[in-house]
C-alpha cells in the first residue's frame, strides 16, 4: 500500500504562543493496520521552578541566606493551563496533551550558617490531565500523543545557596547556587527526564528604601531528547523580578517577575519565557501568604497561556535584633546593665551601668565638690560662687534676684532682662502697649510697626481709615466730608440678610440687556462677594412693577436675574453662591399708582439666603478680622 501522507504537527506550549516551534515530520509509513507508535511520557514538562520559602519572589531566588541556624517551610500550589497543546501549521489545535496541571510544592529550607543554606522542595500532581489519547491529524501511521492522568510524585529537587556579600537589607547582594534534580518521580506523568539533571546560578539583588529586586541566570543541565520532533536539553535560564515593600512595617510586598530558558541545543529558539504579578503579605511573623497569576508569552514546551500560584510558608525573618532596652546607646549583648542607663567602659562588667554617685551630703544633685552650699540644697548654677546655693527672692515676686532687674520691687517676668521683674508700665487704655510707645494712649488699640500707629485702633477693612474715623469700619469705602459717610462704599453696602446696591442696575426698556451705566456696580457687588466668603448663597431677585402683563413680568424678571448672575459669575463668583429668581410684579415695594413707585418696584435685590457665623477676633492681637455684616 502507498504510504499516508500527513500535515505538519506543532507541539505548543500554550494556545497563546504565536510562533511556530517545530515541525514534527510525520512521515512514518505505516501499513493499514499496523499499531501506531506512541510519543515518550517521560517528559520534565512544568517550566516553573518555586524559589526558596521565605524568598522575596515566587520563582525568582534571592541571593539573601536567611540567618544562620534558621529553618523556613512552606507549600505552593502551581496551577498551569495548556502547558502542552499540539497545533498545526496553521495553528489550529490538535489535541491538548496535558490541559490542566496543578502541582504542589513541599518545600523547606536551612540555613547551615550565616552565608550558606540549603533547600528541598518534592512536587506533587494532584490534577494532570489532557484530551485523552488521540493521533497527530486524522491519517494513520502518525504517533500517538497519550495524556497523563491521576495523581503523581516529580522528582526531589536539592538546592544550594551561598552568600557571597549584602544581605537582604543592602542595596546589592551577591550569591551563586545551584538545583539537583533527583529521579524520584512517576514515570509516563510528564514530571520527570528519569535522569539526574542540574542547574547552576548567579544571584543577585537588593533592597533600595522600599523596592526590591532580584536577578538569576545560569545553564541548566539536562539529557537531550526528542518529543514529538522538539529537541529539548540543556538550556540557559533566567529570571527576574522587581517589587515594591508596602504598608508602615513592610510586611507587604507586591512585585513582577519573569522567567524563561533558552535552549543550548538549538541556539535560535528560546523555549519558554512567562510573567507573574504577584503579592505576598506577612500576616504573623513568622507566616506569609502569597498569591501570583500571570502568563506565557512564548512558545516553548511546558510554557501555559496562564499560570495561577497560591503559597503559605512558615518564614521567620531571620533577623535577631539586639535591643537598646534602657536607651543608654550600648546594646543589651554588651550592656552589664541592661535595665538601668550607664555609660560605656573598657569594663564588660560595669560597660553600660551607671556610674557611682559621688558625695552629695545636702541631696540637691550637686556633688559636694561644686557645691558652693554643700550642707544647704540649692539648684545649679553657671556661677560657681551660687552653684547649689538656696535661691534668693527679696522682692517675693517669683524672680530669683540673681535675675530680677528690680530686685526690691515685686514685678511680672519678661524677656527684657531690663524689665524683668520690674513693676509694668502704665497703660492708660489697657490695651497691652504701655503710653510711653502708644500713639493712642487713651484709645484701645493693637501693636504695629508703625510708632505713629502702634496702640492705635486698627483699619479693619484696609480702607485706610481708621476703625474709630471709619463711618463704615468693616467695609472698604471712600472718603467723605461727612463724617457719617467716610470709609463707607460709594455704590453697595452688606447687611445681615442683603446686600444692598445704592443704586438700581439699569436694563434697556422691556429687555433683560444691562447696559454699560451698571458695571461699576456689578463690579462693586463681585468684589464684595469675594471680600464676604461667610456669605454661602445669594438669591439674585429681579422685580417689575405692574403695567405688563403678569405672565411677561415673570418672565422678564426672571431672564434680568439671570443676566445679572451671567456678569457677577463672569467676574469671578462661582456660580454655586448664586441663585437668579424672577418675582415679576408679586413683591412691590410700593405703590404702582405713582411713576415714583413704579421706579422702586423695577430693581434687582440680592438677599443673602445662607451664611456661615464667624468668631470676633480679639483685636488686641493685630489681626484686622473680615468685614462682617453691618446691620
Amino acid at each position: 500500500m502507498p504510504p499516508h501522507h500527513h500535515r505538519p504537527l506543532i507541539p505548543r506550549g500554550g494556545r497563546g504562543a504565536a510562533t511556530i516551534v517545530v515541525t514534527i515530520l510525520a512521515m512514518a509509513m505505516a501499513v493499514a493496520g499496523q499499531a501506531h507508535a506512541q510519543q515518550s511520557r517521560n517528559l520534565d514538562l512544568p517550566r516553573l521552578e518555586p524559589s526558596s520559602p521565605g524568598d522575596v519572589f515566587f520563582a525568582v531566588p534571592s541571593p539573601d541566606t536567611i540567618g544562620a541556624a534558621t529553618l523556613r517551610a512552606g507549600a505552593l500550589l502551581d496551577y498551569a493551563r495548556n502547558p502542552l497543546v499540539i497545533g498545526d501549521s496553521n495553528g489550529n489545535t490538535v489535541g491538548r496533551v496535558v490541559q490542566h496541571q496543578l502541582l504542589l510544592h513541599v518545600s523547606v529550607a536551612l540555613a547551615l550558617a550565616e552565608r550558606i543554606a540549603i533547600n528541598l522542595d518534592l512536587p506533587f500532581a494532584l490534577v494532570n490531565k489532557g484530551d485523552g489519547t488521540f493521533e497527530a491529524g486524522t491519517y494513520t501511521g502518525a504517533n500517538a500523543f497519550v495524556s497523563p492522568s491521576g495523581t503523581a510524585v516529580g522528582d526531589l529537587r536539592i538546592g544550594a545557596r551561598l552568600r557571597l556579600f549584602g544581605s537582604s537589607r543592602a542595596p546589592v547582594g551577591l550569591a551563586i547556587g545551584g538545583y539537583l534534580w533527583v529521579p524520584t518521580a512517576t514515570r509516563d506523568a510528564f514530571l520527570t527526564d528519569t535522569k539526574v539533571r542540574g542547574q547552576a546560578h548567579v544571584l543577585l539583588g537588593g533592597t533600595i528604601e522600599r523596592f526590591i529586586w532580584t536577578a538569576m541566570v545560569g545553564p541548566t543541565f539536562r539529557t537531550a531528547q526528542t518529543y514529538g520532533g522538539v529537541r529539548v536539553g540543556s538550556q540557559l535560564a533566567w529570571g527576574a523580578g522587581a517589587g515594591l515593600l508596602l504598608g508602615p512595617d513592610r510586611k507587604v510586598t507586591v512585585g513582577v517577575e519573569s522567567t524563561g530558558g533558552t535552549t543550548l541545543v538549538d541556539t535560535s529558539r528560546v523555549l519558554s519565557a512567562e510573567a507573574l504579578l504577584g503579592v505576598k503579605i506577612r500576616v504573623l511573623d513568622p507566616l506569609e501568604i502569597g498569591v501570583a497569576g500571570g502568563r506565557g508569552f512564548a512558545h516553548g514546551l511546558g510554557t501555559p497561556d496562564f499560570r495561577g500560584l497560591l503559597t503559605i510558608a512558615y518564614a521567620p525573618s531571620g533577623d535577631k535584633p539586639d535591643p537598646d532596652s534602657d536607651g543608654d546607646g550600648v546594646r543589651d549583648s554588651q550592656d552589664a546593665c541592661p535595665n538601668e542607663p550607664g555609660i560605656p567602659s573598657a569594663d564588660p562588667r560595669t560597660n553600660g551601668c551607671p556610674p557611682p554617685p559621688p558625695a552629695d551630703q545636702d541631696h540637691d544633685g550637686i556633688a559636694d565638690a561644686h557645691d558652693a552650699c554643700p550642707s544647704e540644697p540649692g539648684p545649679a548654677s553657671a556661677d560657681p560662687t551660687k552653684n547649689g546655693c538656696p535661691p534668693r527672692d527679696a522682692d517675693k515676686d517669683g524672680i530669683l534676684d540673681d535675675a530680677d532687674a528690680c530686685p526690691n520691687e515685686p514685678g511680672p517676668a519678661s524677656d527684657d532682662p531690663k524689665r524683668n521683674g520690674c513693676p509694668p508700665p502704665p497703660d492708660a487704655d489697657g490695651d497691652g502697649i504701655p503710653d510711653g510707645s502708644d500713639a493712642c494712649p487713651k484709645l484701645a488699640g493693637v501693636k504695629s510697626d508703625d510708632p505713629a500707629a502702634n496702640g492705635c485702633p486698627p483699619d479693619s477693612d484696609g480702607d485706610g481709615f481708621r476703625d474709630d474715623q471709619d463711618a463704615c469700619p468693616h467695609e472698604k469705602g471712600v472718603d467723605s466730608s461727612d463724617p457719617a459717610k467716610r470709609g463707607c462704599p460709594r455704590l453697595v453696602r452688606v447687611t445681615s440678610t442683603e446686600i444692598v446696591i445704592l443704586e438700581q442696575v439699569q436694563f434697556d426698556t422691556n429687555k433683560a440687556k444691562i447696559k454699560p451705566a451698571s458695571d461699576a456696580l456689578l463690579q462693586s457687588v463681585a468684589e464684595v462677594l469675594k471680600e464676604h466668603p461667610e456669605i454661602l448663597s445669594l438669591e439674585v431677585q429681579g422685580h417689575t412693577d405692574d403695567r405688563g402683563k403678569p405672565k411677561h413680568n415673570a418672565t422678564l424678571s426672571q431672564a434680568r436675574a439671570d443676566a445679572v448672575v451671567a456678569v457677577l459669575v463672569s467676574r469671578g463668583v462661582p456660580a454655586s453662591r448664586l441663585t437668579a429668581k424672577g418675582y415679576g410684579q408679586d413683591v412691590p415695594l410700593a405703590s404702582n399708582a405713582t411713576e415714583e413707585g413704579r421706579q422702586k418696584n423695577r430693581r434687582v435685590q440680592f438677599v443673602v439666603t445662607s451664611k456661615r457665623e464667624q468668631s470676633t477676633p480679639d483685636t488686641r492681637s493685630g489681626d484686622a478680622p473680615a468685614p462682617p455684616f453691618v446691620p
